[in-house]
C-alpha cells in the first residue's frame, strides 16, 4: 500500500480489525520509509457496476462519492458515523446485488434520499437541495413543508 505522506510503496500492517458494522476490515499501517501511520479499509466488492449519468456518460460505481455526499448532508448534525456507514454500505449492497451491470445515477440518488429521510430530516433536505437542484428559496420552503407535513401524518 502506497504511503499517503511520502508515496513509498511499502507499508506494514500494525493492526487489523472489523468495522463496527462488519462490512469492512480496518487496517492501521506504518510506512517503512518515513514511519508515518495511516488507516485503510478493505471492503467486499461483489461486482463491477457502471453508473449511468443523466447525460448518458458511464463511470464506475464509487462508494466514496456517496460517503462524501452523505457526510456533507449530515455535517454538524448529531448523527453517528456508524449510522452513515450503514446507510452507504446498504446502498452499495443494493447496487451490487441488483443483477444489472449498470444503474442510473438517479436510482442511487433516490436510495440516498430514502435513507436520509429515515435518519434526519435536515440532512434529507440538504441532500435534496443539491440532488434536485433547488434554485430559489421557495424551492426549499416547499420541500421543507412537504417533509414537515409528512412527519405529522
Amino acid at each position: 500500500m502506497r504511503c499517503p505522506f511520502c508515496a513509498h510503496d511499502d507499508s506494514q500492517v500494525k493492526d487489523s480489525r472489523p468495522t463496527e458494522d462488519n462490512t469492512a476490515i480496518r487496517r492501521r499501517r506504518q510506512c517503512e520509509s518515513c514511519g508515518g501511520r495511516f488507516t485503510t479499509f478493505e471492503r467486499v466488492q461483489l461486482r463491477d457496476v457502471l453508473v449511468v449519468k443523466s447525460g448518458g456518460k458511464r463511470e464506475p460505481f464509487d462508494r466514496a462519492k456517496i460517503e462524501q455526499s452523505v457526510s456533507l448532508a449530515c455535517r454538524k448534525r448529531a448523527i453517528e458515523q456508524e449510522r452513515i456507514d450503514q446507510l452507504v454500505s446498504g446502498i452499495q449492497r443494493q447496487v451490487e446485488t441488483a443483477g444489472d451491470g449498470e444503474v442510473p445515477s438517479s436510482r442511487i440518488g433516490e436510495m440516498v434520499m430514502d435513507g436520509l429521510r429515515q435518519i434526519d430530516s435536515v440532512a434529507y433536505i440538504r441532500f435534496a437541495s443539491v440532488y434536485r437542484d433547488f434554485s430559489e428559496a421557495r424551492d426549499f420552503e416547499e420541500f421543507a413543508s412537504q417533509v414537515r407535513d409528512a412527519g405529522h401524518e
